[in-house]
């Protein structure tokens, strides 16, 4: 019987900074660190393995060599300056046995959910869909872009060391909205830059789906189907197709679909039934149903006006 991995568990602030070698953080909440203090200790190798944290992070990161497994992707830190995660993730760090001899260089901030608590952020946070991309898709920053991101995170770190009062949570989750809405301004600006991977990404999932419907699959492709072909994650791919077409993945699959119902009603004698078991529908209502709204008439009527 295969023995189940271990996944360690970061619970708070306090805690990453113990295992990181750092002093106790100024916040139990919140913490900005400098990647060069970090302190790798050997006795703490095997935590590093498999490990999950109960933390939001913001890394900027450059010239770091050592790779990392993010849920079920591949994060390649030399690929790209900007990481970002949410709670309960999990991690696993490759080659730990010679995380003595890396050299971090960066910043990355880290709060705990209880920070946010009672603010509207904690309700919108969950909005931001970079928090589930695949980070195999870095962001790229331009140094300007850059720089604003290291001054957000100076203040948040001045504000930790300040003396705590009535103001302070205020201050401190309006620099981290404001850190999060820059971020997804340059996570959609590159969306938009980068054009030729996005069309290349477009034209893949068209292919997906094109042999998806020629080995007459009987259940509906899914969006998590498309995005697992991609090696993407599922709101990544929806918002880079988003900014480059305006539908979402969800919405080309729709299309896709009343693309092939069109042509198997135009061109076979298959009854609406057999075509919609043919597409991968359940029950011929929900196809009928479908249809109807994209096309502002039955399967049925759209069949007929062929005879």
């Amino acid at each position: 019987m295969k023995k189940s991995t271990t996944i360690n568990e970061i619970n708070s602030v306090s805690q990453f900074h113990q295992l990181c070698g750092l002093p106790k953080p100024f916040h139990p909440l919140v913490s900005i660190v400098n990647l060069e203090d970090f302190k790798w200790n050997e006795a703490n190798k095997d935590f590093w393995k498999h490990y999950t944290d109960n933390l939001y992070t913001v890394s900027l990161k450059r010239d770091v060599t050592s790779k990392v497994h993010y849920g079920q992707t591949h994060y390649d830190f030399d690929d790209g300056v900007l990481m970002v995660t949410a709670p309960k993730q999990i991690f696993s760090l490759e080659d730990t046995e010679n995380m003595g001899n890396v050299k971090l260089v960066g910043h990355k901030l880290m709060f705990h959910p209880d920070l946010i608590q009672g603010y509207p952020l904690a309700k919108t946070i969950h909005n931001y869909g970079f928090f589930s991309y695949s980070n195999n898709k870095a962001l790229f920053l331009s140094e300007k872009e850059e720089q604003i991101i290291l001054n957000l995170f100076e203040s948040i770190k001045q504000e930790c060391q300040n003396n705590t009062d009535q103001f302070s949570q205020d201050v401190l989750i309006a620099n981290i909205e404001l850190l999060l809405v820059h971020i997804d301004r340059y996570y959609n600006r590159q969306f938009l830059t980068r054009k030729n991977i996005s069309n290349d990404t477009l034209s893949q999932m068209e292919e997906v789906l094109n042999s998806y419907f020629e080995n007459d699959n009987t259940q509906l492709p899914t969006v998590q189907f498309i995005a697992d072909k991609l090696n993407l994650s599922p709101i990544y791919l929806s918002d880079l197709l988003k900014n480059l077409t305006g539908l979402t993945a969800q919405q080309h699959i729709h299309e896709k679909l009343i693309e092939k119902a069109k042509e198997l009603l135009s061109t076979t004698n298959l009854s609406v039934s057999e075509i919609a078991y043919q597409l991968g529908f359940e029950f011929p209502q929900s196809f009928n149903k479908l249809f109807k709204k994209k096309m502002d008439q039955t399967p049925l009527e759209f069949k007929n006006s062929f005879n």
